[in-house]
């Protein structure tokens, strides 16, 4: 089996890579059947240098090559017909602006496997980059408070060689008694945990960070079913929520009325209700003045993003009496960190440990003939939708 690592062209170029120079030796070595060929490219994390230097071929083309692995879309004229890819296609809620892309695929003859749909029969996901979002995310957040709240000056994490030197920023933080929301049970809320345990933050239960005072900073970390009830006032179960999500009603102000700062790692629904609306944000008991939303869905469960943010313009300000953007360091107005690629901001360590889950999780099931998670999250092949995603169908 050949393999070919794509050179990335959607733009904003992204210098992440789906396997290092290191993790590719080590699959030829433990894969005599693997051969991998590297396409040239300028703006890679790692240079073209450093795949050869390990003895990888840099090559122009890849179209001998069986399967080809990238990060972001590839564009529609750079596809090559026949052959077997691997990327993020975006494609799997029918986005609009990906339509042409999936109706090429399948004119193409492209067998099409999504990293965001590879899950184990658990339903859990085996590859992804949630963790460095979280990590980035976390780190984000701390640098918007220093900067809210004139307390420090954190060095961005997009100008730090790799996580090493972003953790030795950390030290520069100073808090005092800050109270920490973190949504989520996943890969994300795990990568923020990863800086909140550097810091040395408290945990603290549901319970006792509704209830209790501390002169410590703390933080406590909510599933879903932490914030959501029946509305009906019956048992709340996730099995019914998840069946039954219109049934639900947030009672996240419960926490935001005792809450400084919150960085959201949760999975959002759309069917289920806003975890807290704009008119929440109006309250005189809504306390939130920061808000990390890694989960960046806009105009949705979190009412005070309004927009993404970028890697160099991260934060931006949410004026909760007019609904409008304003800026972040006024009084009363919440500060945002809304990003949307933060693992790229870490494109070396991001790489790294998604190419350690791509090599242990993702390639031996992929030699493999009709292996059933392979093909669970193959969208399109034989020039065709695959059976999982025929919804699609109406939309090509």
């Amino acid at each position: 089996m050949k393999l070919g690592i794509l050179r990335e062209e959607k733009k904003p170029l992204d210098s992440r890579v789906p396997l290092t120079p290191d993790q590719c030796v080590f699959l030829m070595n433990k894969f005599p059947e693997i051969k991998i060929f590297v396409r040239s490219s300028g703006h890679r994390c790692f240079s073209d240098n450093d795949y050869k230097k390990l003895g990888l071929e840099v090559v122009e083309e890849l179209d001998h090559c069986d399967v080809l692995l990238g990060i972001k879309e590839v564009p529609v004229e750079s596809l090559i017909r026949n052959k077997t890819y691997l990327f993020f296609s975006h494609t799997i809620k029918g986005q609009e602006y990906n339509r042409k892309l999936l109706k090429s695929l399948i004119i193409n003859n492209i067998r099409m496997i999504d990293y965001e749909v590879l899950k184990n029969n658990r339903g859990s996901r085996i590859i992804g980059f949630g963790r460095y979002a979280g990590v980035v995310g976390a780190y984000n957040c701390f640098l918007t408070h220093g900067l809210k709240n004139k307390l420090y000056n954190l060095k961005p994490a997009y100008k730090c060689r790799d996580r090493v030197e972003m953790e030795s920023e950390l030290k520069k933080i100073c808090l005092k008694n800050e109270r920490i929301i973190i949504t989520g049970k996943g890969r994300v809320s795990g990568g923020i945990i990863e800086i909140i345990n550097k810091l040395g933050i408290k945990e603290v239960s549901k319970d006792e960070f509704i209830t209790e005072k501390f002169d410590v900073p703390v933080f406590t970390n909510l599933d879903f079913m932490d914030y959501y009830m029946r509305i009906d006032g019956l048992k709340s179960t996730k099995k019914d929520f998840l069946k039954n999500p219109n049934q639900y009603k947030s009672i996240f102000m419960n926490f935001a009325a005792n809450a400084d700062i919150l960085i959201t790692g949760h999975y959002y629904d759309s069917n289920a209700p806003y975890i807290f609306t704009r008119d929440d944000a109006k309250s005189k008991n809504f306390s939130l003045k920061i808000i990390s939303d890694i989960s960046c869905d806009i105009n949705g469960p979190i009412a005070t993003t309004i927009r993404s943010s970028t890697i160099y313009r991260p934060i931006y300000g949410y004026n909760p009496i007019t609904e409008k953007e304003d800026d972040f360091m006024k009084h009363k107005v919440i500060a945002v960190m809304a990003v949307d690629n933060l693992p790229c901001e870490l494109p070396l360590d991001a790489s790294f440990d998604f190419g350690n889950e791509l090599v242990k999780n993702v390639i031996p099931l992929l030699i493999q003939d009709n292996n059933l998670i392979i093909n669970n999250a193959t969208i399109c092949k034989n020039g065709k939708l695959n059976d999982n995603y025929l919804y699609l169908e109406n939309l090509i």
